[in-house]
């Protein structure tokens, strides 16, 4: 009973003490925001590696979601003749919750991975090391500008996905099922608020994308420097975004529409 005790608080201070080094490491990152408008060009470049390159997988699930979205909701609202409310349902679903959350999950698995396993093997090969033997800071030259490229490019990736996922929505339900495109789109417009609807969707996404890039950064930088350390960082990842975003998604939905 006594070593299980031992184990449970060893645990226990090793948890807290990872939490104590995430925090001063976003503090660390966050204090380099100068680099954004002193070294622009790093942020860029970042933004097309984490953005630009995750664009293919958010196009083609935000089609595949918005139109099984159409499928589903059609086959509900028919049964009781409000087949026209497709549009709303389509809409609400991915401005409102789908949207971010998808997002964020896709975003973990294919650029937060990446920046943890970038990181990882940078540490395990001694080139953050080297960067500080030369006088040149490893937060401003590379963590601060992939965290803000991570930060800045989550919005309008689902942005992205939720304008795909409408218009896979109308290819089915219109194209497919036969329901009105003029009450497709009337029904929606009418419906989707801008501000009790799209900028709480805006709200959850650069929530998720600053816990989504303080997740990825904090792991690869904190990664024991081994190849084994590093698959171990980039697991890690994956499940603890995954889990922070469906966690701050269920908070964030509560205060917003409480």
């Amino acid at each position: 009973m006594l070593g299980t005790l031992q184990r449970l608080g060893r645990w226990g201070l090793g948890v807290f003490e990872r939490l104590g080094r995430g925090h001063l490491f976003l503090l660390q990152t966050i204090g380099c925001l100068g680099v954004i408008v002193m070294r622009p060009r790093l942020v860029i470049r970042e933004l097309h590696s984490v953005g630009v390159l995750s664009l293919l997988i958010i196009v083609v699930s935000g089609t595949f979601v918005g139109m099984v979205l159409a499928y589903q909701g059609y086959i509900t609202l028919v049964r009781f003749g409000a087949a026209e409310a497709l549009g709303t349902a389509v809409a609400l679903s991915l401005v409102r919750e789908l949207g971010p959350v998808v997002t964020a999950l896709l975003f973990a698995g294919r650029a937060g991975s990446a920046l943890t396993a970038e990181i990882g093997l940078m540490k395990a090969t001694e080139q953050l090391s080297g960067m500080e033997m030369m006088a040149v800071n490893p937060m401003q030259r590379v963590i601060a500008p992939r965290f803000w490229a991570a930060f800045l490019s989550m919005p309008l990736l689902a942005a992205i996905f939720s304008a795909v996922g409408v218009m896979g929505g109308y290819f089915v339900g219109v194209g497919l099922l036969g329901v009105d495109g003029g009450s497709y789109w009337s029904q929606m417009q009418a419906s989707v608020d801008f501000h009790e609807d799209v900028m709480n969707g805006i709200i959850k996404s650069v929530a998720f994308g600053f816990v989504a890039a303080w997740i990825a950064l904090f792991e690869g930088y904190d990664a024991v420097p081994t190849s084994e350390g590093v698959s171990r960082a980039t697991t890690r990842t994956v499940v603890h975004t995954a889990l922070a975003v469906l966690a701050l998604d269920f908070i964030l939905t509560g205060l917003m529409f409480q």
